[in-house]
Protein backbone atom coordinates (compact mmCIF):
# COMPACT_ATOMS: atom_id res chain seq x y z
CA UNK A 1 0.00 0.00 0.00
CA UNK A 2 0.97 3.67 -1.03
CA UNK A 3 2.21 6.17 2.26
CA UNK A 4 1.08 9.52 1.53
CA UNK A 5 4.29 10.62 3.45
CA UNK A 6 6.70 12.89 1.20
CA UNK A 7 5.05 16.52 -0.31
CA UNK A 8 6.15 17.76 -3.83
CA UNK A 9 6.37 21.22 -4.09
CA UNK A 10 6.25 22.50 -8.10
CA UNK A 11 6.04 26.09 -9.61
CA UNK A 12 3.15 26.38 -12.39
CA UNK A 13 1.57 29.44 -14.13
CA UNK A 14 -1.12 30.78 -12.13
CA UNK A 15 -3.81 30.64 -15.41
CA UNK A 16 -2.22 26.94 -16.32
CA UNK A 17 -2.92 25.94 -12.39
CA UNK A 18 -6.98 27.59 -12.53
CA UNK A 19 -7.53 25.53 -15.71
CA UNK A 20 -6.04 22.42 -14.26
CA UNK A 21 -8.39 22.33 -10.73
CA UNK A 22 -11.27 23.54 -13.31
CA UNK A 23 -10.84 20.05 -15.21
CA UNK A 24 -9.93 18.54 -12.47
CA UNK A 25 -13.53 19.64 -10.82
CA UNK A 26 -14.99 18.41 -13.88
CA UNK A 27 -13.89 14.91 -13.31
CA UNK A 28 -14.80 14.96 -9.60
CA UNK A 29 -11.12 14.71 -8.59
CA UNK A 30 -8.91 16.87 -6.79
CA UNK A 31 -6.01 18.15 -8.25
CA UNK A 32 -3.32 15.68 -5.76
CA UNK A 33 -5.37 13.03 -6.86
CA UNK A 34 -4.60 13.40 -10.87
CA UNK A 35 -1.18 14.65 -9.91
CA UNK A 36 -0.73 11.01 -8.23
CA UNK A 37 -2.65 9.04 -11.46
CA UNK A 38 0.01 11.30 -13.72
CA UNK A 39 2.56 9.88 -11.55
CA UNK A 40 1.54 6.15 -11.42
CA UNK A 41 1.06 6.24 -14.94
CA UNK A 42 4.32 8.17 -16.05
CA UNK A 43 5.81 5.57 -13.74
CA UNK A 44 4.06 2.85 -15.60
CA UNK A 45 5.22 3.81 -18.77
CA UNK A 46 8.63 3.07 -18.16
CA UNK A 47 9.03 0.75 -15.99
CA UNK A 48 6.33 -2.11 -16.63
CA UNK A 49 3.09 -3.23 -14.95
CA UNK A 50 4.71 -5.13 -12.42
CA UNK A 51 6.50 -1.66 -11.14
CA UNK A 52 4.60 -1.30 -8.04
CA UNK A 53 5.79 -4.80 -6.49
CA UNK A 54 9.33 -4.47 -7.69
CA UNK A 55 9.85 -0.96 -6.50
CA UNK A 56 7.17 -0.76 -3.29
CA UNK A 57 7.73 -4.11 -1.95
CA UNK A 58 11.08 -2.86 -0.15
CA UNK A 59 9.37 -0.18 1.69
CA UNK A 60 6.88 -2.92 2.80
CA UNK A 61 8.79 -5.13 4.56
CA UNK A 62 10.54 -2.24 5.99
CA UNK A 63 7.06 -1.72 8.63
CA UNK A 64 6.87 -4.79 9.76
Amino acid sequence: MEQRTTRLTLLIDPKKKALFEELCALEDVTPSQKVRQFIRDYIEQHKGTGWQEKYLADSDSDRH
